[in-house]
């Protein structure tokens, strides 16, 4: 197994890294506002998943507990390419959570480099959040109420 292990982490990093474009270029096309709502989601979804006991197979079946890796990338990915707003938030925020987990203490160089990538996105996106001045969906409903 440890003759195949290198050629299975180069085949998921070469996955991660394709499904990484795909979804940074996403994020970076939403508006502002629902930058900012991906960010809180992106944070609930990191948290439930790391309440598990196994974080990185979040989103995966019972039954595929016992592939090389979990499915929840594949399901993230596959619902962030909807056409439904909220269903490509949601998404991408399942994607980001198992990426992140799946990632975190990689042993392995390719890994470790897609995690750093991740984290950087994710800073972006905290910060995002941080900018808006404490906007929260109370004070955005208060502001459109009063207009």
């Amino acid at each position: 197994m440890q003759i195949l292990t290198p050629f299975f982490v180069m085949m998921r990093s070469r996955q991660l890294g394709r499904q990484f474009r795909d979804i940074e270029r996403s994020i970076r096309a939403l508006p502002k506002r629902n930058r900012d709502r991906l960010s809180t989601l992106s944070l609930r979804e990191i948290g439930q998943a790391s309440r598990g006991d196994f974080p990185h197979l979040y989103g995966t079946t019972p039954e595929s507990r016992y592939l090389p890796w979990g499915q929840g990338t594949d399901v993230g990915y596959e619902r962030a390419c909807s056409n439904n707003a909220e269903v490509a938030l949601r998404g991408i925020a399942l994607w980001l959570a198992v990426a992140y987990h799946e990632t975190k203490n990689s042993p392995h160089t390719r890994l470790q480099l897609q995690h750093r990538q991740l984290m950087q996105l994710l800073r972006e996106l905290k910060e995002i959040r941080s900018n808006s001045g404490g906007h929260t969906v109370d004070s955005w409903m208060q502001e459109t109420a009063v207009a």
